[in-house]
């Protein structure tokens, strides 16, 4: 059987808390894969169904929309997919596997983390999920906090199943972050922002490039 290198295919990138075509545009042109409209009323980046269908609008092919929901109700959830074309969900509350699945849609379940045991629980509890967004650990939040969680946890312990990395991450620090982690897709939203919501191009364009470069370099040296 041959082995595939998933160092071979490159690092993916999202840019959530999208709030306007033109972030949209900027991110999508820079190189993101993905971006993510927030529809969850209680953070700064939500927005509304005439908002994101503005921002869908504009975005080329096969750059893929995720609709991210914190503890919403199934009407909510199944209203947004009949009005705005949605290519993967992806949950940050309390949601169960279950829960997540019955829309049949592709998911991504978010695991706020404080330990390592965090990880391997949510691995066998969403085993359904695309793949498991590990983002830090707060009490009270459900995401957007801007702080990273304890990165070498994924050395003594990674995930059995697919990952994303998320939390935290900034221009000057994705690069760490990947030579710690070896994650192999990442997900940035206030690290690359002016502001709440309004995203900086400088920043994005720094971002996106980091993750290239680091690609590229681990490529060359296999």
């Amino acid at each position: 059987m041959t082995r595939i290198n998933l160092m071979t295919y490159p690092i993916r990138s999202k840019i959530c808390g999208i709030t306007s075509p033109q972030d949209a545009l900027h991110a999508a042109n820079l190189g993101a894969d993905a971006i993510g409209l927030v529809f969850y009323e209680a953070s700064p980046r939500c927005v509304t169904i005439e908002q994101s269908q503005a921002i869908v609008s504009v975005l080329p092919a096969f750059v893929s929309v995720v609709a991210l929901f914190v503890n919403a109700q199934p009407s909510w959830i199944e209203h947004i997919l009949e009005k705005v074309p949605v290519d993967i969900l992806q949950f940050h509350g309390d949601e169960s596997d279950d829960f997540c699945r019955q829309f049949h849609r592709p998911f991504i379940k978010a695991v706020r983390v404080a330990s390592s045991q965090d990880i391997q629980a949510a691995s066998l509890q969403f085993p359904h999920a695309k793949a498991l967004l590990l983002d830090a650990y707060h009490p009270h939040l459900y995401g957007g906090t801007g702080k990273a969680f304890d990165w070498h946890l994924l050395q003594q312990n990674p995930p059995s199943r697919s990952w994303i990395l998320a939390g935290g991450l900034t221009p000057e620090n994705i690069a760490q972050a990947l030579t710690i982690t070896q994650a192999k897709a990442v997900d940035v939203s206030g690290g690359v922002e002016v502001s709440k919501g309004v995203k900086d191009v400088d920043k994005m364009k720094r971002f996106l490039e980091t993750v290239d470069l680091h690609f590229k370099f681990k490529k060359d040296f296999q």
